[in-house]
């Protein structure tokens, strides 16, 4: 059954106070979102405004925020379309976010959009350990699989009230399909004979492996280890063609090269092998080693796009929706596309991963020969073969325009913050902003990300920063004139930011985030009256053809925690050519980060900013913490 998607521009949730219950999710007890009041909503709009803007230009945007909303004109009749909308639709803003931040875009996927997770190094450095390991994560993923079909994964609870659980399904057997003006996401899961086999690719080769066995039941875990040997012995050399790297081209390329790539009926096969797939598996070649912290920032790059032409990126189909990464060398991760998939199911689902992997496997395989392993073919004519030399080219350039950047900083975790009752997210947000300043002498529009599945299909939304009390700790930090310098008042500040803006999260949430929790954040609602004027074949209302407009969305600092108890680290590409992408997973006494920006952009630098990070948060740990 082929639907439309549903998203989440950026892949990790914003964890706030989620517990775990053993039942059945009831749909009904999600209620619909609702539409902010248009009031509420330009009024935000205009606050997150005044750290950006200077005075001149913010009474411009007033002004024109004003003409918008008088009674009787444009913005009321808007937001009237809105509120029909809602009654008619599941989710009166999703189905348009999808469509607009993932099916429009044009921009490739990796790199771009499909967000990474890398793992911890398992303790193995050889093909045969990577096997081994690979079969008991395909087993685990089954396992969830299992759990999810039969109504026993435990329902996520956010502050006390039940999440929208609509996402975890759509996980397996999905895929996203290219097209020339936008693309789709196909579910095939739901259909009456759900897929029953997976993709593993090695050496840039795909193989089609079934997974159950004649009776329905699973395959064990030494069953999947014997066709993964099976697989192994079939593609001992690299394949000539990678054809997984035409996924990594713009979309509408790919789109024209899709076209072409199916006239072929064998073609046509293989291909559908791999999106009906549960979920693929990709047996990688090791990552080139060279001190502690630079593997962790290749290992990193290794699961986000495969490290190139000459490395792994063919052995990813970029359209899949999860794509498990096994290295010969340890290294592992999860590799997922964001149409479909979102960070807090991915990491429930790495969470089961993680339990399952510590227990041994419990069932004795049966003594049944099982069917060999399908190895994918593809008939490849020289059209298709110079779309994929032109694929590889453009990979090549986009993976060397970006820097990846990984630390561990261990001087201290978010057991510090805690101790100054401060929350461990509003203090690593308050340290970015303060490095960001630092490296740039000024602060810019930066995002994270709310989860919005509280409500009926709901996704995500966007937590804008910096905000008035963040701005002023930032420039009075710095400004040794300032009369508010002394330990005794950045302090007061510092505890302001926490307690009054968006930054407080968990046991500490203000107003702003309370306002997006339930539904009542600015971005949605203002895509959704923008959205809903070109419905009406109106013109683009002004407001959003105002270069305030403009510069409120361009988000130079893309930011996001990893809901995680473990050391991963998740990493993805900026949003804008002249911005970050900073990632970070706080533990008790030490801070995962990955910082990511574009070489061809020449004001920024990902290990500039990562030194300057590791520098403001020792700064900030002896405001609280003097030594002398």
């Amino acid at each position: 059954m082929i639907l439309g998607s549903i998203p989440a521009r950026t892949c990790r949730a914003w964890l706030l106070r989620v517990s775990l219950r053993q039942e059945p999710c009831s749909f009904s007890s999600v209620p619909p979102q609702p539409v902010p009041p248009l009031a509420q909503t330009l009024q935000g709009y205009l606050k997150a405004l005044e750290p950006l803007l200077p005075p001149e230009e913010l009474s411009h945007t007033r002004r024109m925020v004003q003409e918008f909303s008088r009674p009787g004109g444009l913005g009321p009749h808007l937001q009237e379309g809105l509120e029909r909308r809602a009654r008619l639709t599941k989710n009166w803003i999703t189905d348009w976010w999808v469509q607009w931040a993932y099916l429009e875009s044009r921009q490739p996927l990796p790199v771009h959009s499909n967000p990474a997770i890398s793992l911890p190094r398992r303790d193995y450095n050889d093909w045969r350990s990577q096997l081994v390991f690979a079969s008991k994560l395909i087993a685990a993923v089954l396992d969830f699989r299992a759990k999810m079909k039969t109504a026993q994964l435990p329902v996520e609870y956010m502050r006390g009230k039940p999440m929208c659980m609509e996402l975890y399904p759509l996980l397996f057997s999905s895929c996203r399909i290219p097209g020339p003006k936008h693309d789709y996401v196909a579910h095939y899961g739901s259909s009456r004979r759900s897929p029953t086999h997976i993709t593993v690719v090695r050496n840039y080769q795909f193989f089609q492996l079934e997974v159950y066995n004649s009776d329905g039941s699973r395959l064990t875990e030494s069953q999947i280890h014997g066709q993964l040997l099976r697989i192994r012995s079939q593609s001992w050399k690299t394949d000539k063609e990678p054809m997984g790297i035409l996924t990594s081209e713009h979309r509408h390329t790919w789109g024209q090269a899709y076209n072409r790539l199916l006239r072929d009926k064998l073609n046509q096969e293989s291909v559908q092998m791999i999106e009906t797939g549960l979920f693929s598996v990709c047996l990688d070649s090791p990552v080139m080693r060279i001190s502690d912290e630079k593997y962790a920032s290749r290992k990193a790059a290794q699961i986000l796009h495969g490290g190139g032409t000459y490395s792994n990126s063919g052995n990813r189909w970029f359209d899949k929706t999860l794509q498990f990464v096994v290295g010969e060398d340890g290294s592992w991760g999860l590799l997922y596309e964001q149409a479909t998939a979102e960070g807090m199911p991915v990491t429930s689902l790495l969470h089961h991963i993680l339990e399952y992997c510590e227990h041994p496997d419990p069932k004795r395989a049966p003594l049944v020969p099982l069917p060999m392993p399908k190895k994918l073919y593809f008939h490849i004519d020289r059209e298709i073969k110079w779309d994929i030399e032109q694929a590889k080219q453009n990979l090549d350039i986009l993976i060397n325009d970006l820097d990846v950047y990984v630390f561990n900083f261990k001087k201290f975790g978010k057991d510090l913050p805690k101790k100054h009752n401060l929350s461990p997210n509003s203090f690593t947000q308050v340290a970015l902003q303060l490095a960001y300043y630092r490296v740039h002498n000024e602060v810019c529009p930066a995002c994270d990300i709310a989860s919005q599945r509280l409500f009926r299909g709901g996704r995500t939304e966007y937590i804008r920063s910096p905000t008035n009390q963040a701005l002023k700790f930032i420039l009075a930090f710095d400004d040794r004139s300032s009369v508010l310098k002394t330990a005794f008042s950045l302090v007061m500040l510092l505890h302001s930011c926490s307690k009054h803006d968006y930054f407080k999260h968990c046991a500490y949430v203000s107003s702003d985030a309370a306002q997006t929790l339930n539904g009542h954040g600015i971005d949605n609602h203002l895509l959704g009256l923008k959205l809903q004027a070109i419905e009406e074949g109106l013109s683009i209302p002004k407001v959003f053809m105002d270069t305030a407009y403009g510069l409120a969305t361009h988000w130079k600092l893309r930011t996001g925690q990893v809901p995680a108890n473990t050391d991963s680290v998740m990493c993805f590409g900026p949003l804008v050519p002249d911005g970050y992408a900073v990632c970070y997973n706080p533990q008790a006494d030490h801070v995962h980060f990955s910082i990511t920006a574009f070489n061809c952009c020449e004001d920024t630098n990902a290990e500039t900013l990562s030194r300057t990070v590791k520098e403001t948060l020792c700064d900030l740990q002896e405001l609280l913490e003097p030594t002398v």
